[in-house]
């Protein structure tokens, strides 16, 4: 749980799974995060510039912009954004081997994910 004296941290949940991204908004203001779900990475970015997130948590494999496009594109615009990456997907070694090479380095965790792992890795963040 967030402590009373801080604000809570804004969230952004990117998945083109609706259903994952609003059981992780409904999990996540559960515990006192303001979360806001977007259902592709364009979608994603739109909500950035209106509602800057501290956390992007993204799924990596999207139809459009990718999560690591997404994270890349967000950071542009909200440098201090932190972001954490699901997969389920192979082709996502690649695809952060490219972000890498782009001088960008993102955490990732397996899809799908137990919400206790989720929350403990935001509790770092807040």
């Amino acid at each position: 749980m967030i402590p009373a004296h801080r604000e809570p941290l804004r969230v952004l949940i990117a998945d083109d799974e609706r259903v994952v991204a609003d059981t992780l908004v409904m999990i996540l203001k559960a515990r006192g995060y303001e979360a806001t779900a977007a259902y592709s990475g364009e979608g994603a970015l739109d909500l950035a510039t209106s509602q800057v997130p501290d956390v992007l948590i993204s799924d990596v494999v999207m139809g459009g912009m990718t999560g690591i496009e997404t994270a890349n594109e967000i950071l542009k615009i909200v440098p201090g954004c932190r972001v954490l990456l699901l997969s389920g997907h192979m082709r996502t070694a690649d695809l952060l081997k490219d972000a890498e090479m782009q001088g960008y380095r993102f955490e990732i965790l397996p899809k799908p994910i137990h919400p206790s792992v989720l929350l403990e890795y935001l509790e770092k963040y807040a």
